[in-house]
Order: structure tokens, then sequence, then C-alpha cells
């Protein structure tokens, strides 16, 4: 094995673990937020304004949860990618991702340029 191909392979495994950790914590937020919702800690109080306040609350983690689903797709797609050596590579036009968005996103898909045509 080259130096390069050496250092991207360190590069890909530590960004798997990276991806695996995000998971972890994804996988976990969306938990308690799902507990939290079902008030299995804390049922709702007795008090009309008290569980309108609840309520509210309520869809504060409904979104929270939410969004911390949609993030858990993102990873489980980017390990699957990487699993099948497609990781670096972008999901659209096939350019390589560079490392740096990379490391910012590790669960990126889209290179800048495609990202940025999305978001337009």
């Amino acid at each position: 094995m080259d130096e390069r191909s050496l250092k991207d392979h360190v590069w890909l495994s530590e960004t798997r673990q990276i991806l695996l950790a995000r998971r972890a914590e994804l996988a976990q937020r969306v938990g308690r937020t799902e507990v939290d919702l079902h008030h299995v800690h804390e049922p709702l109080v007795a008090d009309f304004a008290d569980q309108a306040t609840q309520r509210a609350n309520e869809d504060v983690l409904r979104e929270i949860g939410a969004s911390a689903r949609d993030q858990l797709s993102h990873v489980n797609r980017a390990l699957e990618r990487l699993a099948k050596g497609e990781y670096p590579y972008c999901v659209r036009c096939g350019v390589e991702i560079g490392h740096d968005r990379l490391s910012a996103i590790p669960e990126a898909d889209l290179c800048a340029r495609c990202a940025a045509t999305d978001r337009r």
C-alpha cells in the first residue's frame, strides 16, 4: 500500500468511527425524545395551564426528534456508502467530495457544487 492509500485508509477508518459515534448520539437523542413525549418518567400534570405548557414543549420535542431521525438517516446512508467503497463520492455527479467538506460534515453525500445547487 502506497503512502496516499495508507493515509486514505486511516482517514476513512477515522471517519467511520466519527460516524458510528454520531449514530449512537443521535439514536440516544431519538430515544430520549420518545421517552419524554410518552411521559414515561413524568406524567401530565393535573393543572390545565401546566398541561398547555407541557403540550407546547411536546411540539418542540417532536421537532427535535424529527431532526435527529433525519440526521440519523443521513449518517446511516454515509456508513452504507463507506462500507460499499462509495463514501467519498458525490451521489449526484460522482466527483470526489473534498476531505475538508467531509471533515466538517461527515454524512455529506453531495459535493459542495451539487449542495449549492440544491440550496437555490
